[in-house]
């Protein structure tokens, strides 16, 4: 008698919506910072926790779930930075003791930041056939990565401010992108338009 297997699929919402909404928060939080709007390093720590760190790794668990590789292993990997730079600011502040603190050399996050590089650099093509919105925002990463990893390296002026503007357009594009996966699919049809990815 020929054995019959049952598959069980649990089907979960799309968690595309949650993971822009902590990068888009984390990003707006950091670029006031960076543009010198905002002061000091001691309240990124949190939103860099729970809305750039949390927020995304669980959309990435449920993007596992939904078999999306692209939003699974971006989520994932921005995620787990979040709470990594979170842990970096923490031993520049000391939190950790003085002997960390006294450790802190800003040229391992260069080498970090060319790391993420590299990552968002595939991830950038990746995205090409996902939307419009998403690959632009993809891009900015890029130059995110560039002006943050050369500003670490002390490799001349304008560099920093380059990362703040990107950071701060990241998160106003990804602001727009969370509300329209949002929106779209709770309503059934296009509310806000993200436009058509450059290889789909």
């Amino acid at each position: 008698m020929e054995e019959q297997k049952m598959h069980t699929r649990i089907e979960v919402a799309d968690p595309t919506p949650l993971g822009l909404t902590g990068l888009a928060m984390v990003t707006l939080v950091a670029a006031s910072q960076k543009l010198g709007w905002t002061d000091g390093l001691s309240l990124l720590i949190p939103w860099a926790i729970f809305l750039g760190g949390i927020a995304q790794l669980i959309a990435s668990v449920f993007d596992f779930k939904n078999n999306s590789l692209f939003g699974a292993t971006a989520f994932g990997g921005y995620g787990l930075f979040w709470l990594a730079v979170a842990a970096s600011w923490m031993i520049k502040l000391g939190v950790f003791g003085e002997t960390l603190a006294a450790g802190f050399d800003v040229r391992q996050l260069g080498f970090v930041f060319l790391g993420y590089l590299f990552f968002s650099l595939f991830m950038t093509v990746a995205a090409f056939k996902t939307n419009l919105v998403l690959i632009i925002i993809m891009v900015l990463i890029d130059f995110l990565f560039i002006g943050l990893m050369l500003d670490s390296f002390k490799m001349g002026e304008g560099w920093h401010t380059m990362a703040a503007w990107a950071e701060l357009s990241i998160s106003l594009l990804g602001f727009y992108a969370a509300a329209g996966n949002m929106l779209n699919k709770f309503y059934g049809r296009t509310m806000l338009p993200l436009g058509k990815g450059i290889m789909s």
